[in-house]
């Protein structure tokens, strides 16, 4: 739906938002295609219950779990764009420690991701790839459940691939200047890091204060400069792995992580120097017990 229509809509396009964003987790097409990855608890920083493989392709390099579907489980998507002059192999045990998670990275291999072209693309491999009989990822990828991220330029491309409608949420660490947030409508994560000389928190916060039609959240690392997000992603590492698994697993261990009027990032000053929520995030519900 073309949300310049929706906002027309008003208060009801916004009650309408609010149901759907209240429960990803709950019983549903969500459980039903991811319910049976397992539970991690809330230890976001450590490596999840799947061995890893890597497939090294021309346009991609996909993260994945080994024995994909073992569980006659889905694997969720992340799309993944690289700063500017850096390749997957930068970030690639952050990567890695999504796939141990349960989710398929489909990373551009490009170093200059802004526009999110070869990033949208590893969506339509997977989908024919899904499709494939025989391939390793046959039935067991779940394209309903899709999110984007990236880092500096990758950053910024991770909100330009939200402008796809198969994109669910967007995860953009340290992003470039180079987007327009008022095109994409899905829940987002605007991460900054407190010492960034290269992109300043005040640009990330900026993006953020744009992002006033969806669910938004803005986490700034405290300590981190621009390169602490590269290799296994620091301090970077935990949120993004709980935000990951609350949007496209439903894990209502990480619910509390973001939402409701005790959420844990809320008071955590040993990890965040800066933590804001907007309008629309506020109005997601925290756990119910």
């Amino acid at each position: 739906m073309n949300r310049r229509w929706g906002r027309a809509l008003g208060g009801l396009l916004l009650a309408l938002l609010m149901a759907a964003y209240a429960g990803p987790g709950t019983a549903g097409a969500t459980e039903a295609a991811t319910g049976r990855i397992p539970s991690v608890g809330t230890a976001w920083d450590q490596p999840g219950p799947y061995e890893v493989a890597v497939d090294i392709e021309v346009v991609h390099t996909f993260y994945h779990p080994k024995n994909m579907g073992q569980r006659g489980e889905l694997h969720p998507v992340v799309i993944w764009g690289n700063g500017t002059g850096a390749v997957p192999g930068i970030y690639s045990s952050l990567l890695r420690h999504w796939a141990s998670h349960g989710f398929i990275v489909a990373a551009a291999n490009t170093p200059t991701s802004n526009f999110a072209i070869s990033m949208r693309a590893g969506i339509d491999v997977l989908e024919q790839r899904n499709a494939d009989s025989s391939s390793p990822f046959y039935r067991k990828v779940d394209l309903e459940h899709i999110g984007s991220a990236g880092h500096s330029q990758g950053g910024a491309a991770a909100v330009n691939a939200a402008l796809d409608p198969r994109v669910d949420t967007a995860v953009p660490i340290q992003p470039g200047p180079l987007t327009d947030p008022d095109l994409m409508d899905e829940p987002v994560f605007y991460l900054a890091g407190q010492r960034d000389l290269t992109v300043w928190p005040a640009l990330v916060k900026a993006l953020f204060r744009d992002s006033s039609h969806v669910p938004a959240v803005y986490g700034e690392v405290r300590g981190a400069g621009h390169l602490s997000s590269i290799g296994d992603g620091g301090d970077f590492r935990a949120p993004t792995t709980a935000w990951l698994r609350f949007w496209l697993m439903g894990d209502e261990n990480a619910r509390g992580t973001f939402f409701g009027p005790g959420c844990g990032s809320c008071t955590d000053s040993e990890l965040w120097s800066g933590w804001d929520r907007n309008t629309r995030a506020l109005q997601i519900p925290g756990p119910t017990a």
